[in-house]
């Protein structure tokens, strides 16, 4: 098949990788990524030990040069996890950059340092191994119990990247600035793999921190991938950081994903650039399903349109399809296409429980504007709430208390109820802890913006929302 990376295999001199003041051009990574390659080949399956760092860079691309399935491990996962994810992909080696200190969990396993200085003499790069090869195997965050090991071919990979480029005229031209995490999709995969794939450059900050994201975006950056998180302290920045509005407005795209942008920060970061920022929508399994186009409405509170080969359904609970565009009706997505996983590795019970035929049920529940882009309004596990007869999704009604002058952050979920079926539950933290909004507030202010029966009937004040890495409010930690 064709290279995953062409810009490698043709030498190009141009900027590569750039972690703080190390870099790499792609000739430079061939080289060096190359040498690493000769000596994973045959090794089954090798773990990264997945810091921001060039090294981590250098270590997966060898791993996919020499056709071996890399897992990446995240270095704060807790010894139990990792030894169950250690386990179950029983990898022959760990790469880890020189100096790092490795959990005594990963004593037994080989190590090799990964040296990112270029080797002498023009890269002998292994033959492209076929489109259905494992290409990487990211573990999933395990909230319904052990994380399992998603296997991506290579095929995913190729066909996510090919599709967001052209949803966001993404080019060799373009220099992506980001500080994510190394050791998931978005990271990993669309912020390291895919300015490779398209011969262009990424800057990686490292730590976030909005004077880093301005700094990189006003010297090289046109584009900036962040999760919700980062956005919000982008806005809450933006009225005295007159500079980080300036690099903001120059960036050609802004890209947020991982979780919901709240509309009220997608107004504030509007209103201060100029630009919009767009949302995407993918998940471990199926990489990336939708995005609003880099030339398409950027609509706050919508994940836009399914990619080039991506086929997207919504269905009713009895597996029925729902074919009405309304913006109201609510189904669980489902997902076809070469963006999907080949499996859970190990786990042949959880893969066929994961499909209908050859939809992948994501376990999303959405609705669909009448052009076609997609809202997700939660999970159906946690945040999809029947009350009173009514399907409600909770993404919406939070979405409606962040409009709430008095409301800083809003969660919500639902609780049982013996005359509803459930009822509507908002956890808040408020603007000012002293004086917080009430019930009847709040319930007032949803029902004038959306529906009486989507509103608050109980609410719970907090200091701060339960968030993992990436951002997400972890909602079983609220009830627990």
């Amino acid at each position: 098949m064709p290279s995953l990376f062409p810009a490698l295999t043709a030498g190009s001199a141009r900027p590569a990788l750039t972690f703080g003041d190390r870099s790499l051009s792609h000739a430079g990574l061939a080289a060096a990524a190359g040498a690493h390659a000769a000596r994973l080949a045959g090794a089954g399956r090798v773990a990264v030990w997945a810091t921001p760092t060039l090294e981590t860079a250098v270590g997966v691309v060898a791993a996919l040069l020499a056709g071996v399935p890399a897992v990446p491990l995240n270095p704060r996962t807790g010894e139990r996890e990792l030894a169950h994810i250690l386990s179950d992909s029983a990898p022959s080696l760990v790469l880890a950059a020189p100096g790092d200190v490795l959990p005594p969990v990963l004593a037994g396993t080989d190590r090799i340092d990964i040296d990112v200085r270029p080797a002498s003499g023009a890269p002998t790069l292994p033959d492209e191994p076929s489109a259905g090869a494992p290409a990487l195997i990211v573990y999933t965050s395990g909230t319904t119990g052990p994380p399992k090991g998603v296997v991506l071919p290579r095929r995913a990979i190729t066909s996510t990247l090919d599709a967001l480029a052209g949803a966001w005229e993404w080019t060799g031209d373009d220099v992506l600035v980001h500080g994510l995490p190394l050791f998931h999709v978005h990271g990993l995969i669309l912020g390291i793999l895919g300015p490779l794939r398209r011969g262009g450059s990424v800057h990686h900050i490292g730590r976030f921190d909005t004077a880093a994201v301005a700094r990189e975006l006003a010297a090289h950056g046109t584009m900036f991938f962040g999760v919700p998180t980062m956005y919000h302290r982008v806005a809450e920045a933006l009225a005295d950081d007159p500079a980080l509005a300036k690099a903001l407005s120059g960036a050609r795209l802004l890209v947020s994903g991982s979780a919901a942008l709240p509309v009220y920060d997608h107004e504030r970061i509007a209103s201060a650039t100029g630009r919009r920022v767009v949302e995407r929508y993918g998940m471990t399994e199926t990489l990336m399903n939708t995005s609003v186009r880099a030339d398409g409405e950027p609509r706050p509170g919508t994940v836009g349109v399914p990619l080039d080969g991506v086929r997207v359904r919504l269905v009713e609970e009895t597996g029925e399809e729902i074919t009405a565009y309304d913006s109201e009706t609510v189904g669980e997505i489902q997902v076809c296409g070469p963006n999907l996983f080949t499996e859970y590795l190990n786990r042949p019970d959880a893969t066929a429980a994961a499909f209908d035929g050859e939809w992948f049920r994501t376990g999303d529940m959405a609705t669909r504007d009448p052009d076609g882009y997609v809202r997700i309004v939660g999970r159906k596990a946690t945040d999809l709430i029947k009350s009173g007869g009514y399907k409600i999704g909770a993404g919406e009604i939070e979405n409606a208390l962040l409009d709430h002058p008095a409301v800083r952050e809003a969660a919500v979920t639902g609780a049982p109820d013996p005359d509803l079926g459930e009822r509507v539950v908002a956890w808040i933290v408020p603007s000012d802890a002293q004086h917080p909004p009430t019930v009847d507030d709040l319930a007032r202010h949803v029902a004038q913006q959306l529906a009486p029966h989507k509103r608050p009937r109980e609410v719970r004040l907090l200091d701060e929302l339960p968030r993992n890495e990436m951002g997400k409010i972890m909602k079983r930690a609220l009830h627990d």
